[in-house]
């Protein structure tokens, strides 16, 4: 990978308008919740719904439009002696770190300040997770499609299928089946959403699967345990890279 290209495309959104209003608005948003609440760990949980939701809209629709609109200059680029690879990978992690500090600074400058507590560190660890599988995501789908709007549209669907869809299966399979011992079932489905996984990881952190009857006591068992926190970290993992593979076969091969 390039570094000099990697070092170019942050620097540059780093300073564009948008990161600057992502940054002030989750600054402003954090700060607001925990000085208003005076408790950190209800903040936490705020800033948790807030951020399953904010940050992979913002990383797939940023994302999806920051490929499109670098179209041209990576056209350029191509016509250097620099491969394809080295290419994609700059824009990827170029945008991923450029979201992510956006994000730290936004969320984690108040947390910080108020004190930063387990939960709180991992709330930015799992926001910082977010935006790589997101833009990953978003990467996925820009490269599948020559189209801008159909490209945003997927990348669209996939936010509404991950934040708000998944779990309403969820539930609707809780319901239809509710005779049945599904608390295994559900905890495999649980994994394999990042959002989802997210969500439970902080909770438990905060002791708040004591509400959540039989199968929180599942998700506190496992996940409360070491083989259990390897395994959310290594999906999480394989969540960011999986889609940037297929998004780089594909880029590899793309006709510009």
């Amino acid at each position: 990978m390039s570094v000099k290209i990697l070092k170019y495309i942050f620097l540059e959104l780093v300073r564009s308008k948008f990161i600057l209003i992502y940054t002030a608005f989750l600054f402003t948003f954090s700060f607001a919740v925990i000085y208003i609440g005076h408790d950190t760990a209800k903040a936490v949980v705020t800033l948790l719904n807030i951020s399953l939701f904010v940050v992979p809209l913002v990383s797939l629709i940023f994302g999806t439009i920051h490929f499109y609109n670098s179209g041209e200059y990576i056209q350029l680029l191509l016509t250097q002696p620099v491969n394809r690879r080295s290419i994609f990978l700059a824009e990827y992690f170029g945008l991923s770190f450029s979201l992510s500090a956006a994000f730290l600074a936004g969320a984690g400058l108040p947390l910080l300040i108020y004190g930063l507590s387990i939960s709180a560190a991992l709330l930015l660890f799992t926001g910082v997770m977010l935006t790589f599988i997101f833009v990953s995501l978003s990467f996925l789908s820009s490269v599948l499609n020559k189209d801008k709007v159909k490209g945003i549209g997927l990348s669209v669907i996939i936010w509404l299928v991950m934040s708000l869809i998944y779990d309403g299966l969820i539930l609707v399979i809780l319901f239809a089946f509710s005779e049945y011992p599904l608390e295994k079932f559900i905890l495999i489905l649980t994994t394999l959403n990042p959002v989802d996984l997210s969500r439970i990881l902080i909770l438990l952190q905060l002791d708040i699967s004591a509400l959540m009857g039989f199968t929180g006591a599942l998700f506190r068992d496992f996940f409360g345990s070491i083989t259990g926190m390897v395994t959310a970290l290594i999906l999480l993992l394989l969540w960011a890279a999986l889609p940037g593979l297929a998004a780089l076969k594909v880029f590899s091969k793309k006709n510009f």
